[in-house]
Formats: structure tokens, C-alpha cells, sequence
């Protein structure tokens, strides 16, 4: 296992792995992994010759500094996870100045209404930072495949949208979302959350179930009214957002229309946490 800090020593490495095969996979994180990480891990390692995973807490993706400073931050069990999957998986675990010198201030990307509507809505400047961050690594890295979980749904079509008019050469495989027993799709910020309000987080993935069999039966007004009943009969529960959107573009869905492909979105504030959680309608 190889654990790197610094863009030097990487590219050494790269460039080493690169002689046997150009198959390099990567899996860029935040950190605090959990089974849904590694869950793309494990398909990354299937499908790559070299894996690598990033692990970097990117602070230009954060609009809120008390959320980008409470980010769960477990650097040693992060490590520990990994190798318990392979000791030949590779670690990229720079410093903020390593990733961001002399202060470089954020590209600007152009995205239409996809980086504004959802996630974009509520956390301004999200996606930029995001779509900063991703180009780094994948300029760095030039990998052959990269992996994201179907979770962040809005954030793969970001990606793809970067993947398009940068680096055509780049496959991205996107996995399926991780959940708890109770549903709860697996997230970071899930152990932000106290025990007795986890518990009860099903509800987030039972009321998407519950949309996904009513959306076209009921007008949408009386089906958000009853969601938001549903989400909010819980102390400390607050419901940000439900929409229902096409999967392609994230136009906002029309009850007229029964012909494309629709998914549903939800964000559900947990004492005071953001939960996101999406379904294919």
C-alpha cells in the first residue's frame, strides 16, 4: 500500500504503474469512509489494474465554514478500512496547499440550471468547488475510470458534464447507494446524528418509496403536503426539499409526461444535519 501526501511523490508513482498498465482507477473522497466507499472501491479493484483513493476535504465545495470544519475527519481508520479491502489499493491524502497554491482562486464553470436548482439551490457555489476539485484530480491522475456513488445523483451529472468537454478518454462508473437496515442511504454526516434521531431516519427512504408509488396518481401540490406531514411528525426533522425531476437533465417533472425517465429528490434536515436521498421514479 502506498499512502502519498504530496503531488511530487505521486506522480513518481503514476508514472511507474503507468510502464505495467494504464488502467488506473480512482475513488475520490472526503474521507470518514463508510460501506458506500467502499463499496466503489471494490468495484474500482475489479475493474482497474491500480486503484487509488483521494482523500481530501475540499473546502472550496463548502458554502457553510461550520460544516466544512464539523466534516468528520478519521484519517487512521479511513487507512485501516482500506487496506482491509487490499494492501495493493494506493492513498492520496494531500494537504490543502498542496491541492490549492497561492490561494488559486476557483474556476468557473458553465452548467446551465443543473448546478443551480436541488443541491445548488441550498449550498451555493457547491457544485463549482466540486467541479474545481474533480478537474485537479483528474488532470493529475488521467485515469482510465473513475467511480461515484449514485447517492450524490445531481453530482455525477456535474461530473459527466466535465468528463464531456475535458476528458473524453475517462469512463465513470457510477454505483449503486449503500443503505443502512433502516433504509438511510450511507452517508458521512450520518455520525453527526444522535442515536435516537438515526433511528428514526428511515422515514427519509420510506417516503421516497412512498412518492414513487403516488406521484402519478396524486397532483403533486397534495403529494408534497403529505411528505412533509410525514418527515416533520418527527422532533428535530425538517423537510428542505422534495422534487421530482427528468434523470437526463433535471428538468422538473411534468404530470403530462409519462414518456422519459424520472427520479425523486429529497434533503431532510436531521438536528439541524443535511440528509440527501434520491429514488428512480
Amino acid at each position: 500500500m502506498n499512502i502519498v501526501k504530496t503531488k511530487a511523490d505521486l506522480y513518481r508513482l503514476l508514472d511507474e504503474q503507468r510502464s505495467f498498465s494504464n488502467k488506473i482507477g480512482l475513488v475520490p473522497t472526503m474521507g470518514s469512509l463508510h460501506m458506500g466507499h467502499l463499496s466503489l472501491i471494490e468495484v474500482a479493484k475489479r475493474k482497474s489494474d491500480f486503484v487509488w483513493v483521494t482523500i481530501f476535504i475540499n473546502p472550496t465545495q463548502f458554502n457553510d465554514v461550520n460544516d466544512f470544519k464539523s466534516y468528520p475527519k478519521e484519517i487512521d481508520g479511513d487507512i485501516k478500512k482500506i487496506r482491509s479491502i487490499s494492501k495493493e489499493i494506493n492513498i492520496f491524502i494531500p494537504s490543502v496547499d498542496e491541492m490549492y497554491p497561492d490561494n488559486i482562486p476557483l474556476e468557473k464553470f458553465n452548467f446551465g440550471d443543473i448546478d443551480n436548482i436541488l443541491e445548488g439551490k441550498f449550498r451555493p457555489g457547491h457544485f463549482n468547488g466540486v467541479a474545481t476539485i474533480v478537474k485537479k484530480l483528474f488532470e493529475i491522475f488521467e485515469p482510465c475510470f473513475v467511480f461515484f456513488g449514485e447517492k450524490d445523483f445531481q453530482q455525477t451529472l456535474i461530473i459527466k458534464k466535465i468528463i464531456y468537454k475535458f476528458f473524453p478518454e475517462i469512463n465513470i462508473i457510477i454505483c449503486p447507494t449503500i443503505r443502512d437496515k433502516n433504509g438511510l442511504a450511507l452517508s458521512s454526516r450520518n455520525k453527526l446524528i444522535s442515536k435516537n434521531s438515526f433511528s428514526k431516519c428511515g422515514i427519509i427512504f420510506e417516503t421516497l418509496q412512498f412518492a414513487k408509488a403516488n406521484y402519478i396518481k396524486i397532483d403533486f401540490v397534495d403529494l408534497l403536503v403529505a411528505i412533509k406531514s410525514k418527515i416533520e411528525t418527527i422532533k428535530n426533522f425538517e423537510l428542505e426539499y422534495f422534487e421530482i425531476r427528468d434523470e437526463e437533465n433535471l428538468v422538473i417533472y411534468n404530470q403530462n409526461d409519462y414518456k422519459k425517465s424520472f427520479r425523486g429528490f429529497i434533503s431532510v434536515k436531521v438536528e439541524g444535519v443535511r440528509l440527501i436521498d434520491n429514488l428512480p421514479f
